[in-house]
Parts: structure tokens; sequence; C-alpha cells
């Protein structure tokens, strides 16, 4: 794995706090990020034979939350050296890893509403420092015609009203995030942003892991993790990791997690 040295960590963190968003490339190996799209394209097809085994984003758009099994429970992703180093340096206070999950666009996949995915943390004009952050990596090319991530930078700091404002009229433009298989991309999810179009005949499996401060309350993710494996990981790992810790992983499982814009 990709290691970077501490300034430049220090300049994707400043990236993060002004931008609300940094992009780190190549960071997780091509491999491992084929054994992930192998292992997921099997999982996805197992999730939709179950009702509510997928949750709707859109048409042709779902999410489901990955089974912390094998190749998906690998502490150099979810404990990645580099990431941390940069969520170090932006959060405040200690940190949890909440969510393991994919966004999926699918063939013919629509653009989304320009959408926030949490709340102020509490009014809208009252600006606070990053609180949540998610951490994305496609499984595959991220091209133009696949339905890219699209953002604009600088509208977590403002309100939406204001946001949607400069977008229209170019001051804060949506822009899209083209990325390659190992690419990693560090984002705050108050920046106002949406999904684009797919209108290629691939599905665009984007990976999110969740890490947000300790004391809050993310009742619709969940991870559960199983007794052998969390009691093989270091302790500062096993501390990183806010899970239920379970005798067994279910695999076919409903997805919780559906109220996601705002």
């Amino acid at each position: 794995m990709t290691r970077l040295p501490a300034t430049d960590l220090d300049r994707l963190a400043n990236e993060l706090n002004r931008d609300g968003i940094c992009v780190i490339r190549e960071l997780i190996p091509r491999d491992k990020v084929e054994r992930w799209k192998e292992a997921f394209d099997a999982l996805v097809e197992e999730r939709s034979r179950i009702p509510d085994g997928l949750a709707p984003r859109g048409k042709s758009r779902h999410y489901l939350t990955l089974p912390w099994v094998e190749p998906f429970a690998d502490p150099e992703v979810v404990a990645n050296e580099t990431v941390l180093g940069v969520l170090d340096r932006v959060f405040a206070q200690e940190y949890v890893m909440v969510q393991l999950g994919a966004d999926v666009a699918g063939p013919g996949a629509e653009a989304q509403e320009v959408h926030r995915d949490y709340r102020p943390l509490f009014r809208d004009d009252f600006v606070t420092p990053l609180y949540a952050l998610a951490v994305n990596f496609p499984l595959v090319e991220v091209t133009e015609e696949n339905g890219p991530f699209k953002m604009a930078r600088g509208t977590h700091v403002l309100t939406r009203e204001e946001g949607l404002r400069r977008i229209e009229s170019g001051e804060n433009p949506v822009e899209s995030f083209l990325a390659q298989p190992g690419d990693v991309t560090i984002r705050t999810p108050l920046a106002l942003h949406l999904g684009t179009p797919n209108v290629t005949d691939e599905p665009r499996p984007m990976v999110v892991l969740g890490y947000v401060m300790h004391w809050l309350h993310t009742a619709n993710v969940e991870l559960d993790v199983p007794r052998d494996f969390y009691e093989s990981l270091p302790e500062e790992t096993q501390r990183l990791l806010r899970c239920n810790v379970v005798e067994e992983v279910e695999t076919a499982r409903r997805e919780t997690y559906v109220k996601f814009a705002y």
C-alpha cells in the first residue's frame, strides 16, 4: 500500500478542509481492487434476489452494505495508514468507522437531484468543523459516461440556499471526479453533490467507508464484525470500529440505509 510523507498528508488535509474533498491517486493496489470487484459482483447478484436487499437510490441506482467477510474484511483498507493520517489532521476529536457499503449506478441510471448526505450539525447557517467523512474508491474506472460523482467544492461551509445559488451562477461549479481503480477520494457528505447518468452497458460500483466523530449517532448504518476476526485485530483498530461483534456475519440481509438525501 502507498505511504505518503507528512507534507503530503498536510496538503490533503488542507484541501479537505478548504474544498470539502481531496483525492489520493493509486492508493489501493489494483489486484486488491480486482478481488473486491469479483466478490462484489457475486454479492449484488445474491442481494438482488432478496426483498429489500438493495436500497433504491433512483432509477437503476442502489446502495448495499458490504458484509465483514473476505475480501471486504481488510484492515489495510478500513484502517489504511494514509487515509487515517488525513483523518487525524481533520477530525478534532476521536473518530470511529461506522459504515462499509457501496453505491452502484447501473446502466440507465439518471441524474440525481443535488443533495447532501447529512444534515448540518446545528443550523444551516452555522458553520461547523468536519464531523463526518466518506472515503470512496471505485471498483471500475470512472469515466464521464458511466456515472461519475459530481460535487461543488466549498459548498460544505455554505447554507444550502447559498450553495445552490453559487452552483447556478458558476461561482462554485459542479465538477466530475473521474478515477481509476485504486484511487481514493475523501469527502465531506455536507458538500452539495449528485450522482450522474450511466450511459454505458456496465454498472459503476463505488465503495464507501464512513468515519464520524465518536459522539455522532448513526442509526441508519452499522457494522457486524465476526468475533474471531475482531479479536485478531490490534487494539487501536478495534477502537476504530463502532461495530456489533457477532458470532457469524449474515451476507443475505435487508438493507436499512434508505434515507440518504438532504
